[in-house]
């Protein structure tokens, strides 16, 4: 099934997401990395906008980026901000901590988006989604363990408190998305949002880092930090896509975007040599387990 690879497709680069923004931020100033990552996103979208707006692209191509109105704007410009936000408390943690620790802590969302969701839709739950919430609860306490060997202790530590943060406001973006999914052109939504991101990093760039760039860590250029926002289109790109095949099921498609923290985790510890490595994958297999069972008691 073409909507099960495309699925595939996107968990696998999401993973490889991860590993890029690590690559790029080692050693590395923050603020610069997160502006040229979005502005390579970006770029991709803006030769389709064109495109569209000048008729070389029909509204059946797959590519075509439906006019919207500017009340449309501004809402897409509240998601970049949604985003940005989450970006930038992700990237600082990211910087400073063991990927082996990122991950387990983002794989956490799903529980932030349901928690969000009884507080704004009212949505009530199944008892799986209970018990799945409770699992990975438990994991989290055992993950919390897992860090403490390693000298970071979670209720202390500034990044920790950093990558939750940005896992709630991702979490909170997930929630604004699924209006926003239902009610205009999925194209343009990743078009525009991409091109809001750059507007939203420009402060930070101009106001933050530029007027201290020689107290703070130097920023180096490195071929990761492109990647990281063309992988993070195609990722997207092909998640929409698949969910415009008939008979694809968004409960799969979403177990498998979950999946991708694994393929971080696995590669992360490859790469970055790190340590502790069985205790906190027993954690993070134990809050997939959870986020499994949230998602397909739904």
């Amino acid at each position: 099934m073409m909507w099960i690879i495309l699925g595939l497709v996107s968990c696998f680069l999401l993973g490889i997401y991860d590993i890029s923004k690590k690559l790029s931020l080692n050693n590395n100033a923050v603020i610069p990395v997160l502006f040229y990552a979005s502005l390579t996103g970006a770029l991709l979208f803006v030769p389709l906008i064109i495109a569209s707006y000048l008729n070389y692209l029909s509204p059946e191509s797959l590519f075509y980026v439906a006019p919207i109105a500017l009340k449309t704007h501004f809402l897409l410009f509240i998601k970049s901000f949604i985003v940005g936000v989450s970006w930038v408390f992700a990237f600082f943690a990211l910087k400073h901590l063991p990927i082996t620790i990122i991950t387990p802590i983002r794989a956490t969302g799903p529980v932030w988006t349901l928690i969000g969701a009884l507080v704004i839709y009212h949505e009530t739950y199944t008892i799986w989604q209970w018990i799945g919430i409770v699992v990975v609860i438990l994991f989290f306490y055992y993950f919390s363990l897992a860090g403490n060997k390693e000298g970071i202790n979670l209720k202390r530590n500034r990044w920790v408190l950093f990558i939750m943060l940005a896992t709630f406001f991702g979490s909170f973006s997930t929630l604004y998305d699924k209006y926003l999914i239902a009610n205009f052109d999925r194209m343009a939504i990743q078009a525009w949002f991409s091109i809001y991101m750059i507007l939203v990093f420009l402060p930070f760039l101009f106001f933050l880092w530029y007027p201290n760039r020689k107290k703070g860590e130097a920023f180096q250029w490195r071929w990761s930090i492109p990647v990281i926002g063309i992988i993070l289109s195609i990722a997207d790109f092909s998640y929409f896509y698949a969910l415009t095949y008939p008979g694809s099921l968004i409960t799969i498609l979403s177990v498998l975007r979950r999946t991708s923290v694994i393929i971080s985790f696995s590669l992360g510890a490859l790469i970055f040599k790190e340590t502790n490595l069985k205790r906190k994958a027993i954690a993070l297999i134990g809050i997939m387990i959870g986020v499994l069972i949230i998602v397909l008691g739904s």
